[in-house]
């Protein structure tokens, strides 16, 4: 019986969670997942200091390929592995100056453990994959699931990525 409400607390956090998710954008305000409704979303935790970090250039150009087919490509800067610049301002900055990146971004956000944000605990209580390092990506397919997850040595230009987008 203890597995069975296991799986269904599972099966409802799998499927409400990521259309009723909300992010503190970077600039104020909110990302809610609603309003992405459809879209196909690739939720990538970021960090400006870190040995991958040259991976936000291929996020830019992910988004703008696919842009215009729906795609929404929102960066979650976290320092949960003490990568991350001091604030949120500092973080925006660093990306717009050295990227020029122009897609969705939230504020720092904890993306593991007990302080993980609401996202990131349905992601692995649905799939078991939680971040294990920075650039760590989740894609949720138009429905609303988890259609993959790729650690931090997938690129965003990687095949095994667009193989999947192709199909979202």
């Amino acid at each position: 019986m203890r597995w069975f409400l296991a799986l269904i607390l599972s099966a409802t956090l799998a499927q409400a969670a990521p259309r009723d998710v909300v992010f503190s954008n970077i600039d104020g305000g909110e990302h809610r997942f609603s309003q992405w409704a459809g879209q196909p979303v690739l939720v990538v935790n970021t960090a400006s200091q870190c040995g991958y970090t040259g991976q936000y250039d291929g996020l830019q150009a992910l988004y703008d390929r696919y842009r215009a087919r729906g795609l929404v490509v929102l960066a979650v800067p976290s320092d949960d592995f003490n990568q991350e610049l001091a604030s949120a301002a500092e973080v925006k900055e660093f990306c717009e100056v050295s990227f020029g990146l122009d897609l969705p971004m939230t504020d720092i956000t904890p993306v593991r453990g007990s302080k993980a944000h609401p996202f990131y605990r349905a992601v692995k209580t649905e799939t078991g994959f939680e971040p294990r390092w920075n650039f760590n990506k989740v894609l949720i397919g138009p429905d609303g699931r988890v259609a993959g997850t790729w650690g931090a040595p997938v690129k965003p230009e990687s095949p095994r990525l667009s193989v999947r987008l192709r199909h979202c």
